[in-house]
C-alpha cells in the first residue's frame, strides 16, 4: 500500500509540552538525590517514589513511539529509515539506563548508603544527558516526519496510549507535571482533552495536590 504525505500538516507540538517535563524532571534528579543525607531512608523514600513516577511515565511514552510511530515512519518513510532505527537504538540504551534504575531504587530506599545514593544520582544523570540528546533529534528530524506522515487522528493514539497504561490515580499527577510549565495555549490543549467535570477537578483539588507533592519532593 502506498501512503502519500498529509495535505494538512498534522499538530505534533503536543510532544514538544510532553518532553519540556521529562527534561526538567530528570534534571531534577541528580542534584534531590545527592542532597540526601547518609541513612535518610525517608527522604530517599519520597525521591525513590518520585523516581520510579517519572520512569514509568517515559516508558510508557516510549512503548507509544515503539508501537505506534517508528512502524509507521519505516513503512511511509523509507529513505529516513537510518534515522528512524537510530530513533530505535537510542530508546534501547534508555532503556537499559531505566532498568539500572529500577534495580537500585530499592536498595536506596532501605539503606540510603552515600555509595547507593551516588549510583542512582549518577545513573539519573546519565540518563538525562541521553535524554536530552534523543529528544532533541526527536524534536528536530522525528516530528517534522511525522507532521507530514502521520494523520492526526494516529498522532492523538500516541497520547491514548500513554495515558490508558496509567493507573487512574496516576493521571492527575501526570498531567499536572506535563501542564506545570506549559504555555496558556498548550495547558488550553490538554484541557479541552478531558470532560468538563474532570477539567473542574484539575484545576482545583488536584492542583492544589500537585502543588503539596512537589514541595513534598523538591524540598
Amino acid at each position: 500500500m502506498t501512503h502519500t504525505a498529509n495535505t494538512q500538516l498534522t499538530d505534533v507540538s503536543d510532544m514538544v509540552t510532553v518532553h519540556r517535563a521529562f527534561r526538567r524532571e530528570f534534571g531534577l534528579m541528580p542534584r534531590l538525590a545527592r542532597s540526601v543525607a547518609a541513612g535518610d531512608t525517608a527522604r530517599a523514600a519520597v525521591l525513590a517514589d518520585h523516581g520510579r513516577r517519572v520512569l514509568t511515565g517515559l516508558h510508557y511514552h516510549h512503548s507509544g513511539e515503539d508501537e505506534l510511530l517508528w512502524p509507521k515512519l519505516l513503512d511511509r518513510c523509507p529513505p529516513d529509515a537510518e534515522l528512524i532505527e537510530r530513533m530505535e537504538a537510542q530508546h534501547q540504551g534508555l532503556h537499559e539506563l531505566v532498568e539500572r534504575l529500577q534495580a537500585t531504587l530499592p536498595r536506596w530506599e532501605a539503606e540510603a548508603r552515600p555509595a547507593v545514593t551516588e549510583e542512582v544520582a549518577g545513573t539519573f544523570e546519565a540518563l538525562h544527558a541521553a535524554l536530552l540528546e534523543h529528544l532533541g533529534d526527536e524534536e528536530e528530524h522525528i516530528l517534522p516526519l511525522a507532521a507530514r506522515h502521520v494523520s492526526q487522528q494516529e498522532w492523538a493514539q500516541l497520547a491514548e496510549h500513554g495515558f490508558g497504561q496509567m493507573a487512574r490515580s496516576e493521571l492527575p499527577l501526570m498531567f499536572w507535571m506535563v501542564v506545570e510549565e506549559a504555555t496558556p495555549e498548550e495547558a488550553a490543549d490538554m484541557y479541552a482533552n478531558v470532560p468538563l467535570p474532570v477539567r473542574l477537578l484539575l484545576r482545583t483539588v488536584f492542583a492544589w495536590r500537585y502543588r503539596r507533592y512537589v514541595s513534598r519532593v523538591r524540598g
